[in-house]
Order: C-alpha cells, then sequence, then structure tokens
C-alpha cells in the first residue's frame, strides 16, 4: 500500500490528485483502525471530514490557513475537486453533505459563483426553498455567470407558491438565453399559477416547438389543457408519451387524472392500475370525484396549487395523481 506521499508524488506534480485515489486512501485508513467500516461508511466519514476541516484525526486537511497544506493524511482538495465530490455526494442524494462541500468549494473559491448555485440546488431537492434563496442570492452578488441562480430563485418562488416573485429572476434569466425552452417551461408555470392559463399553453407550446416531445413541456400543457376545461385536447396532447412503452408513471397517472376531471371514470380506473394497487386506484378515483364536483376556479386551484416540480397527491395515497413538472 502507497504512503500518503507515494500516492501524491505518483499523480506527478500537478497538484491534483484524483477522487478515486483520495476515496480509496481514505477507505484504508478507515479500515486499518477498525477493520469493519464499509465502503459506504467510509465515502460518507470522507464527506464529513471534508465539512467538518480542521478536526483533529482527520484524514484530510482543509484549514487553507496550514504552511504547508499537509497533515500527514493527504493533499488538501482544491477548488475542481471539492465541486467533484459536491457532485457526486448530490448525484447520490446524499443532498445534506453535499451542501456542505459546496460551501467549502465557495469558501475556498470566494469569486467564483458556481459553488453556491450548486448548494442552492441541493438544498431545492432537499425542500429547504428558503435557504436555497440565500444561497443564491449569495451567488448573485459574486462576478460570473449567474445565471443559474436566477433560474434557482425563479424555481424556488415557485415553490412557495408565489410566482410573481419569480417573474424577475426568471426575466432576467431569459433575456440571456430567449431560446431556452426550460425558461419557456417555467413561465408557462408562472402564468398557469397565476391564472392565466392560455398564455401558460402559449409559452409551453413555444418550448415544444424548441424541444419537440418534451416530456416536462407536454405534461404542463395537458394539465393547463385540463384546467381550463379543454379535455379533448388535453389528452391529445399528452396520451402519445403517457402511452409509450417509455412512459412514467407521473405522466400515465396524469392522463389519468385528465380521464377522471373529463368523467371517463372506467379509461382512468384502467390506467391507475397499471401504476397503483387497489386501495390508491379507488382514493384516486374518489379524488377526481371530488375534483368534477368543485367550480372550474376551485378545481384549477386545487390540482395547480402543489408544488410546482412535485406531484399533486390525491388525499391518502402516496401515489402521484399529477405534476407540473420542470428540470
Amino acid at each position: 500500500m502507497l504512503r500518503n506521499q507515494e500516492l501524491w508524488d505518483a499523480r506527478g506534480k500537478s497538484g491534483e490528485l484524483h477522487l478515486c485515489v483520495l476515496m480509496s486512501q481514505f477507505k484504508a485508513g478507515r479500515q486499518r483502525r477498525s477493520g469493519r467500516k464499509s465502503a459506504h461508511l467510509a465515502f460518507s466519514s470522507l464527506l464529513a471530514a471534508l465539512v467538518l476541516a480542521g478536526c483533529a484525526g482527520s484524514p484530510i486537511n482543509l484549514d487553507p490557513g496550514n504552511v504547508n497544506g499537509r497533515d500527514g493524511g493527504g493533499p488538501v482538495p482544491t477548488y475542481p475537486m471539492l465541486m467533484r465530490i459536491g457532485a457526486a455526494a448530490q448525484a447520490s442524494h446524499d443532498f445534506a453533505n453535499a451542501v456542505g462541500v459546496y460551501r467549502r468549494a465557495a469558501e475556498t473559491a470566494p469569486q467564483e459563483p458556481g459553488p453556491l448555485i450548486a448548494a442552492g440546488d441541493a438544498l431545492l431537492q432537499m425542500g429547504a426553498v428558503n435557504e436555497a434563496i440565500v444561497s443564491y442570492n449569495q451567488a448573485l452578488v459574486r462576478p460570473g455567470d449567474t445565471q443559474g441562480a436566477q433560474v434557482g430563485l425563479a424555481k424556488a418562488f415557485l415553490k412557495t407558491g408565489k410566482p410573481q416573485l419569480a417573474l424577475v429572476p426568471l426575466s432576467q434569466a431569459l433575456q440571456a438565453s430567449p431560446q431556452d425552452a426550460k425558461l419557456l417551461l417555467l413561465l408557462g408555470v408562472l402564468k398557469d399559477l397565476e391564472g392565466l392559463h392560455w398564455e401558460a399553453q402559449a409559452y409551453y407550446r413555444d418550448g415544444l416547438a424548441r424541444a419537440p416531445g418534451d416530456p416536462g413541456l407536454t405534461v404542463n400543457l395537458a394539465l393547463s389543457l385540463a384546467v381550463s376545461g379543454d379535455y379533448p385536447n388535453a389528452i391529445a396532447v399528452l396520451q402519445p408519451v403517457a402511452m409509450a412503452p417509455t412512459a412514467s408513471p407521473q405522466e400515465r397517472q396524469t392522463l389519468a387524472l385528465i380521464y377522471g376531471l373529463k368523467g371517463n371514470v372506467p379509461e382512468a380506473a384502467r390506467l391507475c392500475r397499471i401504476d397503483l394497487d387497489d386501495a390508491s386506484v379507488e382514493h384516486n378515483l374518489a379524488y377526481y370525484q371530488t375534483l368534477r364536483g368543485l367550480s372550474r376556479e376551485a378545481r384549477s386551484q386545487a390540482i395547480l396549487s402543489a408544488r410546482p416540480g412535485q406531484a399533486t397527491l390525491a388525499p391518502g395515497t402516496a401515489t402521484p395523481v399529477s405534476g407540473s413538472s420542470y428540470p
């Protein structure tokens, strides 16, 4: 087993040690102490060590004030290394550790907005909307490309149910990328939440012209048509996507919702049974009946009041029946 210095020298003098070497080095140290730690625990401990920089006994020294950058446990992680580790944690849905690593990267590179944007995205995935808004706003005061912060802010404000707050950052992002279909999707969601369904549908169609067949745009267009009472066109838009072999449960269950709103209970039930158990099917069918009994305005509010980007849930079931989704 190579020692730390040998591992470092083996990479040459580039100043960067590959992530897999760093992880192997850390796991080896843990195995010498206990002999029983799993690879999963070693990776989690590595991430924790990155967050808790400077703690005694940590195999990685993250203290930028260290004279030689070493504590005998390996090299000081560089900004690119921290960003890769944070991305790996985020991809594994280890959002808390990802946020900690991204924040450490933000301290390492105080002029870079990227780590704060990435931290905001991870916080948004965690459901910590207010913390995400803070992180995005911190990114906006840094130089460089901050469009990701504008888009993140818009998503966060939409999740709070305050579409009027999302308009400013979304408009600024759209000025920089007027052809971005994802931004047009967000504008459509914003207009739907404001009750301006015709405007929302225009944005969705514009986005589909730029990204044909995009599932998010298709689902949101179909939902917008449905809450407007245009069930035939809603079904025509969504059915090719929802019945494709690659369709997701969300797409199928959104189509089931539209059939349920239209009053075609047998077809709604058939679609529900593709993904749901019998109890959930009964819950959803009862929910559709409740929605049909509401006024159009109340029905629209009930369907769209769910957090954008998450599925609307029928009461008493953990299975999505619809969704207003965006990337």
